[in-house]
C-alpha cells in the first residue's frame, strides 16, 4: 500500500522553511515528524530563507516547493497576498500530485487552502497558532480588523479539524470564530527528539564555575528581559545571565549577562543544560495565547522553570517549577534561587506526540 500524502502549506512569508525563529522551527518539526510517521510530505512555503540567514540542514525525505511573493503595489496589497498563495498552492500541486489530506498554518490567506481541499475532496487540518486579527491589533496598538477576523472566521470553520496550540486558542476558536467544538482540538507544541545534552562542557567552553539562570529564544519588547539586570542585582555576584538568542529586541545589558547569539538546533540541548533554572518573563501585558518552545526545551532537559504566570505557562511547566503573578524583581530572584536548589526529571514532548494527537481518529 502506497504512504498517505499530506500537503504541508505554510502561507506565510515571514516565516520561511529555514528562518530562525520559533514559528520557522515549528514548521520543520511539523515536517519532520510527518516524515517518521511514514507519510509522502510535500511542503509548499514562500521562502527557503530570509534576511536573518539559512538554519538548519535541509530536511530528510521532505518535497519542498518554493513560490516567493511578488511585490504589490500599496493598494493592492490584500489582494496581492491572496494571489500569492493562489500561485503556491498551483505550484504544489501543478503536476497532478494529489494530497490525502492538508496541513495548513493559520493565516488570514485560508480561502486558498479551503478551496483546493473542497475542490480535491480531502481533509483540510488548520494548525491554530494566533488570532491573526487579535494579534496584528495588540502589536499596533489599534481594533482588530472585521475583514480579517471574518475571512479567520470562513477559514476555520470550514476545517475539518483545528489544532489549537493553546487553550486559550482552543476557547477562541470554539467562542469566538464559531468553531464546532467537536472539531477543536488543543494541542500543545513539542520540541525535536535528542539526546541529553552537555551542559558541563558548554560551562566549561564559557568559563562558568557559578549558578547560571538562563533565557532562549528570540527577544521580543513583551518578553520581560529588560527586568534582567535587576533580579541579577539581587541575585549577587554568584550567579551569570546567558541569553540564547537575539532581537529584535534589544538585549540588556550587565556585566553578568552573556549574549551567546542565535543557536543551531543542534547546539541547544547542550545550552540549556548548563542552566540551573530556565527564564520566561513575560510582561504583563503578553498574549496569553502564546504556547512558548522555551519551556519545553528547559523541561526536557530537566530545568527548573521560573516564568510569568499565564495559563499555558503553568500547563507547559507543571511540577517543574513555578510561577509568578509579581513583576517585583525581589520575588523573582526569590524563586530563582528556590528552583536552582532543584533538579526536576526531564520531560520530554516531542513533535510525534503532537501528530498522535492531533491526528488521532483521523488516519
Amino acid at each position: 500500500m502506497d504512504p498517505l500524502r499530506v500537503l504541508l502549506i505554510c502561507p506565510d512569508p515571514g516565516i520561511p522553511l529555514h528562518g530562525p525563529s520559533g514559528a520557522s522551527v515549528h514548521l520543520r518539526g511539523i515536517a519532520q515528524a510527518l516524515v517518521r510517521r511514514g507519510l509522502k510530505v510535500r511542503l509548499a512555503v514562500p521562502r527557503d530563507h530570509d534576511h536573518r540567514g539559512r538554519h538548519d540542514p535541509d530536511l530528510q525525505g521532505v518535497e519542498v516547493v518554493l513560490r516567493p511573493p511578488r511585490t504589490w503595489p500599496r493598494g493592492v496589497q490584500t489582494l496581492g497576498a491572496w494571489a500569492d498563495t493562489r500561485a503556491l498552492l498551483e505550484a504544489a500541486l501543478a503536476d497532478g500530485w494529489r494530497p490525502d489530506w492538508i496541513w495548513e498554518r493559520h493565516t488570514d490567506r485560508g480561502a486558498a487552502g479551503q478551496r483546493a481541499a473542497a475542490r480535491l475532496g480531502v481533509p483540510r487540518l488548520i494548525e491554530l497558532n494566533a488570532p491573526i486579527a487579535r494579534e496584528r491589533a495588540w502589536l499596533a496598538a489599534r481594533p482588530p480588523s472585521r475583514r480579517i477576523e471574518a475571512r479567520e472566521r470562513r477559514s476555520l470553520r470550514a476545517a475539518t479539524r483545528v489544532i489549537a496550540v493553546s487553550a486559550w486558542l482552543a476557547r477562541w476558536a470554539s467562542t469566538q470564530m464559531g468553531c464546532d467544538p467537536a472539531r477543536v482540538r488543543w494541542v500543545p507544541n513539542g520540541i525535536a527528539p535528542g539526546p541529553a545534552g552537555d551542559g558541563q562542557a558548554v560551562r566549561r567552553a564559557l568559563g562558568l564555575s557559578g549558578r547560571v539562570v538562563g533565557f532562549l529564544g528570540s527577544v521580543k519588547p513583551w518578553h520581560g528581559l529588560d527586568r534582567l539586570p535587576a533580579i541579577l542585582d539581587r541575585l549577587g555576584t554568584g550567579w551569570t545571565a546567558l541569553i540564547l538568542g537575539t532581537g529584535p529586541a534589544p538585549i540588556p545589558v550587565h556585566p553578568r549577562i552573556q549574549p551567546l547569539g542565535r543557536l543551531d538546533d543542534a547546539a541547544v540541548a547542550d545550552h540549556v543544560a548548563a542552566l540551573d533554572v530556565g527564564l520566561v518573563p513575560s510582561s504583563i501585558n503578553a498574549p496569553p495565547w502564546f504556547c512558548p518552545l522555551k519551556i519545553l526545551q528547559y523541561r526536557a532537559q530537566g530545568v527548573p522553570v521560573v516564568a510569568s504566570d499565564t495559563e499555558s505557562h503553568r500547563q507547559l511547566i507543571g511540577d517543574g517549577g513555578e510561577v509568578l503573578a509579581s513583576d517585583d524583581p525581589d520575588a523573582w530572584a526569590q524563586a530563582i534561587v528556590r528552583q536552582g536548589r532543584r533538579r526536576p526529571p526531564p520531560k520530554i514532548r516531542t513533535w510525534d506526540q503532537v501528530l498522535d494527537e492531533a491526528l488521532k481518529d483521523l488516519c
